[in-house]
């Protein structure tokens, strides 16, 4: 009986943490996204440099957790923070993969929500689990399920009607949707490799953000310059306003915690539950686009956010009752050997 009670309250703790993280990672994630937009497209601030605000992000994310890295030393009965060497050229050679999948998602990731509104950059990211399961099947060569598929095929049918609604309107933007696109493949490979880092990081989801986000700083700058930033930003008007620079530490810290609380996420979860999430998240997030900026947007333009949405829930139900009855199967095969 006892046994049982404490099954039961591991399970529920359990349960709890996932809906603490999942929750986490949706506040924080939505907030990302507005202040990110404001700094890009709005009236009074129209930072024309993506790059150079993912490339501040990781700054600032990486001066916290070298801050965090040293206060632990000097006072470890306040602050802990796991010992790691971010110069390593080992450590280097091992994180450098998954740093160059995270420059891609959040650069790809600015460079859509600069183009393109709050409110369709749900569906222009909408592809990240059509490209997980084909990911899955030419990395780790795993198949996927007829009833999978088809889920797969009906979130594709919904990014197209979602992109032939929003091509109908006066903000509709190619360039962005292609951005959106490849912010969609780079998150889904981003996810995989998440999994395989933290092995090299002995699961310490802290110091896998600072070795990502310092070795994201180097991989900016080229491509910074590459975008023609460099100038945009030399004359940029309000560079030396100090509400400005408020303004980008503030998208630096949310940035920082996005990048925590999506490792932390799949650290509970996995990789294709993330993946659910951000897409689930980002249909609230549609909507709250969508009354913030008082958009009005057709039937069939929201049909395709439903498809979307239902198509992604019914993927995450058909792997589920899958992973289970594999589960149920080894269970036999062990009781029977």
């Amino acid at each position: 009986m006892y046994q049982n009670l404490d099954e039961h309250n591991r399970l529920v703790n359990k349960y709890l943490k996932i809906f603490f993280v999942v929750a986490l990672y949706w506040c924080t994630s939505i907030l990302t996204v507005f202040v990110n937009k404001h700094l890009l497209s709005s009236d009074t601030v129209n930072l024309s440099a993506p790059l150079f605000l993912s490339w501040f992000q990781c700054v600032v994310s990486t001066v916290i957790c070298f801050a965090a890295s040293r206060l632990s030393k000097k006072y470890p009965s306040v602050f802990t923070f796991p010992e790691g060497n971010p110069l390593d050229i080992d450590t280097f050679r091992k994180i450098l993969p998954l740093s160059v999948l995270y420059t891609l998602m959040i650069g790809a990731n600015n460079l859509s929500l600069s183009y393109v509104t709050v409110a369709f950059y749900y569906i222009g990211r909408s592809l990240t689990t059509v490209f997980s399961v084909v990911l899955t099947y030419v990395i780790l060569r795993q198949r996927t399920s007829f009833k999978c598929l088809l889920c797969c095929a009906a979130i594709v049918i919904g990014f197209w009607l979602g992109v032939d609604q929003e091509s109908l309107t006066e903000v509709f933007s190619w360039r962005g949707t292609i951005f959106g696109v490849l912010s969609s493949l780079a998150l889904a490979m981003f996810s995989i490799q998440t999994k395989k880092s933290l092995g090299y990081v002995n699961q310490e989801v802290w110091l896998l953000s600072y070795y990502n986000n310092l070795y994201s700083t180097l991989l900016f700058l080229p491509l910074i310059i590459i975008n023609g930033e460099l100038e945009t930003i030399i004359t940029y008007p309000h560079l030396w306003a100090s509400w400005f620079w408020a303004a980008l530490t503030l998208s630096g810290i949310c940035g920082f915690a996005i990048g925590f609380v999506t490792a932390l996420e799949i650290k509970v979860t996995s990789a294709l539950t993330h993946n659910i999430s951000g897409t689930a998240k980002a249909c609230a997030q549609t909507v709250i686009a969508t009354q913030y900026y008082h958009d009005v947007r057709s039937a069939l333009w929201w049909t395709s956010n439903v498809v979307v949405l239902v198509a992604s829930a019914a993927y995450t139900r058909v792997k589920q009752l899958e992973m289970l009855r594999q589960h149920q199967q080894r269970a036999a095969a062990t009781q029977k050997a």
